[in-house]
């Protein structure tokens, strides 16, 4: 059994399909076919269930393929523990991000990051909530950007920033030209609201604003884009939560009003990483930066 054979395996059940697992390898199809044949002669099991349209792992195949990742993901960290022993100042950090939330967040950060450590390569990975929490689990990144609450069991995080929540409303609505006092939330019981599409973590935090006030929110659109969900406000489609430091107000001529809630309901931005995954002296450090500049975010 070969080290490029578990990786091989590791590829194929991701992908379903010998040709992308072969054209993500950088191999030609019948030699990756032929590898896992001997692999799976050597093993005396069926790993892979082929048939003309789909690739299924079988019984066997499952088991193997998770201890696989699980050699692979150990033979990363011992690399990765042997260059910090030897204080290599070069290498790769992986870093996940929310797509609005990072745009606000890590040109304070990144330039910083960059300016200490030169020598370090950063690949920015921006996803939904719920593909960021998957592929910092599977060690698709190293550290990721992420708000509370994590779904995913296998992260653990350390807080960056709490950041207060407000509501957007249209410029005429009743509430913008009324009292400045914070607004209750049970008072939008029968507001029409925009929302984020489900698998945003935004999405998870205004569902559940809208439970504890005892209501189920009388939603009339939804985006992946909260840019989107303020334009919508301010075209007067109806009202939305939106984290303070990503309201806006220059929507061509016509802006949503930013009221505060009662109570003052916030949100936790996180730096996640996979429980018991060693972290590289260069992810301490970016952890470090995130910490060092957080006062300086937009709020």
């Amino acid at each position: 059994m070969e080290f490029r054979q578990l990786q091989y395996a590791i590829q194929i059940a991701a992908e379903r399909n010998f040709s992308r697992a072969a054209e993500k390898l950088h191999i030609a199809q019948p030699s990756l076919s032929q590898q896992i044949s001997k692999l799976e002669k050597e093993l005396g099991v069926l790993l892979f269930k082929r048939s003309t349209n789909s690739v299924e792992l079988t019984h066997a195949g499952s088991v193997f393929v998770g201890k696989a990742q699980e050699i692979v993901d150990m033979t990363e960290q011992l690399r990765r523990e042997m260059e910090d022993m030897a204080d290599l100042r070069k290498g790769r950090l992986v870093v996940g991000s929310l797509q609005i939330t990072g745009s606000h967040v890590l040109p304070n950060v990144l330039p910083a990051f960059r300016d200490a450590y030169p020598d370090i390569e950063v690949v920015l990975v921006e996803e939904t909530t719920k593909r960021l929490e998957q592929l910092t689990a599977s060690g698709g990144t190293d550290v990721s950007l992420l708000s509370l609450p994590l779904t995913e069991p296998s992260l653990a995080y350390r807080p960056i920033i709490e950041e207060e929540i407000c509501l957007a409303v249209p410029p005429d609505h009743p509430l913008a030209a009324g009292s400045k006092k914070p607004v209750p939330l049970e008072d939008l019981r029968d507001e029409p609201f925009i929302l984020l599409k489900k698998g945003q973590g935004f999405r998870a935090i205004a569902t559940r604003l809208c439970s504890d006030a005892g209501f189920v929110p009388n939603v009339v659109f939804e985006s992946g884009n909260i840019d989107t969900v303020q334009a919508l406000v301010a075209a007067g489609m109806g009202i939305a939560f939106v984290p303070r430091m990503i309201a806006r107000s220059d929507w061509h001529g016509r802006s949503p009003m930013f009221l505060s809630l009662a109570g003052r309901p916030t949100r936790t931005l996180v730096i996640a990483y996979r429980k018991g995954r060693y972290l590289s002296n260069a992810a301490e450090a970016f952890i470090e930066t995130f910490m060092r500049y957080a006062e300086q975010f937009p709020k």
